[in-house]
């Protein structure tokens, strides 16, 4: 019996659409990352890139638990000396609400080449419109 080996040029991407409105941060990060290496098809090769696309909608509304909203922070630096500029999650929800959702998928994905080629097919947008209706993503339920 021979193993399955993905090919880059055989496999086929999907398009999913996730709506964020009042669900859980991590849960629709694990989520999407888990559809982004592709770890959901029967044809899933760790070192090949079988995921699908996804976009996340209504990410301005997403849900955190506790006290994320006012102590979770997220972290910039500039690469210059005293360059680090911090930010509460309440912070970015408002000026960026996208950020919420792209940085927790981010930190669920392979820290390799393979891990930026993943990432760079998920797209986020704070509110309920997207420019990707000609994909005809299929919806999926964040359980």
């Amino acid at each position: 019996m021979r193993t399955l080996v993905a090919n880059k040029q055989e496999v086929e991407r999907a398009w999913h659409l996730i709506d964020a409105k009042d669900q859980v941060l991590g849960r629709i990060a694990s989520l999407a990352a888990r559809l982004l290496q592709g770890k959901h098809k029967a044809t899933y090769t760790p070192f090949i890139d079988t995921g699908d696309h996804i976009v996340v909608v209504n990410a301005a509304l997403v849900r955190l638990t506790g006290q994320k909203e006012h102590q979770k922070l997220y972290r910039q630096h500039s690469g210059h000396e005293g360059g680090l500029r911090e930010e509460r999650a309440s912070t970015v929800r408002k000026h960026q609400p996208h950020r919420l959702v792209e940085e927790a998928v981010q930190g669920m994905l392979p820290k390799t080449r393979l891990g930026k080629a993943m990432y760079k097919k998920l797209k986020v947008y704070a509110g309920t419109e997207h420019p990707h209706a000609a994909q005809q993503p299929k919806k999926i339920e964040v359980a």
